[in-house]
C-alpha cells in the first residue's frame, strides 16, 4: 500500500511470578543480566553435533556433491598432485587449534568466566517479619478455635438432645417425603402425581433452616422451659430445627361431611375424617410432620371434592344433583337425600365445642379406596396382547373380535361407575341395611311366638349384604323351621324362601314387615302339621289361603283341620296374619249328642260325623307357645277319648 503507518509494538512483561502475598501483591522476578542472558544462551547451543562423526558425514556428503560436480564437468585435472595432503593436513591442524583454544580457556580463566546466579534479596526489617509471623499464627488459632467450638456444640448437642440437628431432621423428612434441592432452595411435592393423581393443584412446600434466637434468649427459654416441665413433671420437647413452609391453600384442617337427611331430619352423619384429622383435632402443633400430613389431607379431600363435583354435574340422574359452593346434594330415595360438604378451616377455636357425631370409619375407607382405584387406573394399563396391540384396552375388550361379542356386550365393557355413583349406592345401601335390621329388630322384640334369629353374613361387599333368618318355636325346634334368605341391595331387596319361591320387594319396609308375618303364618301351620303327625293325629285338611270370613288386610287366613287316633275328636284351628298373630280353636265331639233318627236319616252311624264346632278359649289353655298349648289341647282330647 502506498499510505504506509508505521506500528509501534511494545514487548509484554515476561518476567515471571515469583511469590504472591495474602493480600494479593504480586512479587515479580528480577531481569537477567547480560552474563546470564548468555549463559543461557550458551545453553541453547548442542555441542553434541559437533563431534568427529557429524564432521564426517559432512565430508562425505562433499564429496559426494563433488563428484556430482566432476560427472557433470566429465573431466577435470588436479592442479598439483599433493593437493590432497595439503588439504588434509590443514584440516588436521584446524582442529588441533580448535582443541588448544578450548583448552586454555578451561584451563587459564581468563577469556570465560562463569558466575553463578545471584538473587537479590529484598530490604525487609526484622519487625516486619515479625508482625507477619503474628499475623499468620493469629488466623491459624481462630480456625483451630473456632473447629473447636463447633466439635464442642456437636458433643454438647449429643448429650442433649433438646436440640434437633438440621441435617439429622432433614434426612428424617427425606425419608417420608420427596425432596428435590433446586438452586439454594429446597423443595418438596405432597400430591399425589406419582400415584396416578393428574389433580391440578400444586402441593409444594420449601424446607428452611429454623432461625436461630440469641444465646440470651436461648437460655432464658430453656431454663423456663425446664423449670415448668419440673413443675408439672413432664418432659422437656426438643424445638425442632427445620421449618416448612406450606402454601397459604393448604394450610389448616379439612374434612369431608356425608349427612343422610330426611324431611329435613339428619338419619345418618359421617365425618370422612382422614388422618385422625377434624374439629376434634388439638389446637397446637408443633412438629413439621403433624404440619405437612394436615397439608396433605387438605389435599387430598379437596381433589376427593373436585372430583365429585365435576362428576355430579356430567351425570344425568333422574333428580339433577346439586352442586352449590362446598356443597353436594344427591338424591337416594324418595325424601332422602345425600349431602356432601368440604369443611376447610384454618383456624381453630379451642372454645368451641365440638359437635359429637358418629365416625362413620366404612365410608372413609370407602372414599379412600375409590380414588386409589382411579389413581391406580391412571398410572397402570394392561399390558397389551400381542405386543403390536395398542396399548389402552382391556383383555376382555380384546377378545371381543376373536369370541364374537356382540353390540350389546361391547357397551356393558364400556360402562364404568364413577365415584359418585359407587358412593350413593354404597349410602343406598347402608340405608336399606338399616331399614332392613330396624323391620327385623321391631319383629323380632313384639312377636314373642315363635321366635326370628337373624344372621348377618360378615363377609359383604359394599353394595350388598345377605341375611338368613330361621323362624323356630322354642322347644320344637326339631319338629320344623322355616328359613328365609334375604339379599340386601342398593334399592330393592331379593328373598328366597324355603321352597324355592324367589320375591323382589322393593324399598319399602312394609313389604319385608307383611313378608316375614306370612312366613310366621305359615311357620305356626307347618309345625302344627307335624305335631299332630307325632302324635298320630290324622291331618283331615289344610290350607294357607282360607277364602272364608272376612277379608285380610295383610295376606290370607290359614287354616287346619285335625282328627284324634279314634276319629272321634276334631279341632279346628284358623290361623290370620294380623300384627297380633291372631290363633282361634274350634272343637267337635262325636257321636253326636243332639242326634235323632228321623224317617229322612233312619240309620244311626250317621251320629258319628260330629257334631258342631265350639271355639276354645285358647288364651286359658297352658303352655308358653302355640304349638306347647296345642300339644297340651291334643294330650287331653286324646285321654279323654280313650
Amino acid at each position: 500500500m502506498s499510505n504506509s503507518v508505521n506500528i509501534s509494538v511494545e514487548t509484554t512483561c515476561e518476567n515471571q511470578i515469583r511469590e504472591i502475598g495474602y493480600d494479593g501483591t504480586e512479587l515479580y522476578q528480577p531481569p537477567p543480566t547480560l552474563s546470564e542472558s548468555l549463559a543461557k544462551c550458551a545453553a541453547r547451543i548442542d555441542f553434541s553435533k559437533t563431534s568427529l562423526d557429524d564432521l564426517k558425514k559432512e565430508e562425505k556428503s562433499a564429496a559426494a556433491a563433488a563428484e556430482e560436480e566432476k560427472d557433470a564437468t566429465q573431466f577435470q585435472e588436479s592442479l598439483w598432485p599433493w593437493d590432497a595432503v595439503r588439504n588434509k593436513l590443514k584440516d588436521a591442524l584446524t582442529e588441533i587449534c580448535v582443541l588448544s583454544d578450548v583448552i586454555s580457556i578451561a584451563k587459564d580463566k581468563r577469556y570465560l568466566v562463569l558466575d553463578p546466579l545471584l538473587e537479590e534479596g529484598d530490604d525487609t526489617k526484622p519487625i516486619v517479619q515479625v508482625y507477619s509471623r503474628k499475623k499468620a499464627i493469629s488466623q491459624a488459632a481462630q480456625v483451630l478455635l473456632g473447629g473447636a467450638e463447633r466439635l464442642r456444640n456437636a458433643h454438647s448437642e449429643q448429650r442433649n438432645r433438646n436440640v434437633s440437628d438440621f441435617h439429622i431432621e432433614l434426612l428424617r423428612l427425606r425419608q417420608n417425603w420427596r425432596l428435590k434441592k433446586v438452586s439454594n432452595a429446597i423443595i418438596g411435592d405432597l400430591s399425589y402425581r406419582t400415584a396416578g393423581s393428574k389433580f391440578g393443584m400444586s402441593g409444594t412446600f420449601e424446607v428452611t433452616k429454623a432461625e436461630e434466637t440469641s444465646d440470651d434468649d436461648t437460655a432464658s427459654s430453656s431454663s423456663n422451659a425446664s423449670g415448668a416441665a419440673a413443675n408439672n413433671g413432664m418432659p422437656i420437647k426438643a424445638s425442632s430445627a427445620l421449618r416448612v413452609i406450606v402454601p397459604s391453600e393448604l394450610q389448616g384442617v379439612a374434612y369431608i361431611k356425608v349427612i343422610t337427611q330426611k324431611d329435613q331430619e339428619d338419619l345418618c352423619i359421617a365425618q370422612v375424617n382422614l388422618m385422625g384429622h377434624g374439629p376434634n383435632i388439638p389446637a397446637q402443633v408443633g412438629v413439621w410432620q403433624k404440619t405437612l400430613e394436615f397439608a396433605q389431607n387438605v389435599l387430598f379431600c379437596k381433589e376427593l371434592f373436585a372430583q365429585l363435583a365435576r362428576e355430579a354435574i356430567q351425570l344425568q340422574a333422574p333428580i339433577p344433583h346439586v352442586v352449590i359452593g362446598n356443597q353436594i346434594r344427591a338424591t337416594l330415595l324418595p325424601n332422602i337425600q345425600l349431602i356432601i360438604s368440604l369443611c376447610h378451616s384454618t383456624t381453630f377455636d379451642s372454645n368451641q365445642p365440638a359437635p359429637i357425631n358418629d365416625h362413620d370409619h366404612v365410608l372413609e375407607h370407602s372414599l379412600h379406596q375409590l380414588l386409589r382405584e382411579v389413581h391406580y387406573k391412571n398410572s397402570h394399563h394392561p399390558f397389551p396382547h400381542p405386543a403390536s396391540a395398542p396399548l389402552g384396552p382391556s383383555k376382555k375388550r380384546m377378545l371381543a373380535g376373536p369370541t364374537a361379542a356382540d353390540r350389546e356386550t361391547l357397551l356393558e365393557m364400556t360402562k364404568t361407575q364413577t365415584i359418585l355413583e359407587q358412593i350413593i349406592a354404597q349410602a343406598q345401601h347402608i340405608f336399606m341395611r338399616k331399614r332392613t335390621q330396624y323391620v327385623l329388630d321391631t319383629l323380632a322384640r313384639d312377636v314373642k311366638d315363635p321366635q326370628i334369629v337373624s344372621h348377618w353374613n360378615a363377609m359383604n361387599s359394599p353394595t350388598m349384604s345377605c341375611v338368613k333368618i330361621n323362624i323356630v318355636t322354642h322347644g320344637y325346634d326339631a319338629i320344623g323351621r322355616t328359613s328365609l334368605v334375604i339379599h340386601v341391595k342398593e334399592r330393592s331387596l331379593k328373598c328366597i324362601c324355603r321352597d324355592g319361591r324367589v320375591m323382589r320387594l322393593s324399598y319399602e319396609p312394609q313389604e319385608l314387615r307383611d313378608l316375614i308375618l306370612c312366613q310366621i303364618n305359615s311357620h305356626q301351620i307347618s309345625c302344627l302339621i307335624s305335631l299332630a303327625r307325632c302324635m298320630a293325629w290324622t291331618v283331615l285338611s289344610n290350607s294357607n289361603h282360607l277364602g272364608i270370613g272376612k277379608v285380610e288386610p295383610l295376606g290370607n287366613a290359614s287354616s287346619c283341620l285335625l282328627a284324634s287316633p279314634n276319629s272321634d275328636r276334631m279341632i279346628a284351628v284358623q290361623i290370620r296374619c294380623d300384627p297380633q298373630i291372631d290363633v282361634k280353636v274350634y272343637i267337635a265331639k262325636s257321636p253326636r249328642q243332639d242326634f235323632f233318627p228321623s224317617p229322612l236319616v233312619p240309620e244311626k252311624l250317621w251320629e258319628n260325623l260330629g257334631g258342631n264346632f265350639k271355639e276354645v278359649r285358647f288364651d286359658k289353655i297352658e303352655g308358653k307357645s302355640f304349638l306347647n298349648k296345642m300339644e297340651f289341647l291334643m294330650a287331653s282330647l286324646t285321654s279323654s277319648s280313650a
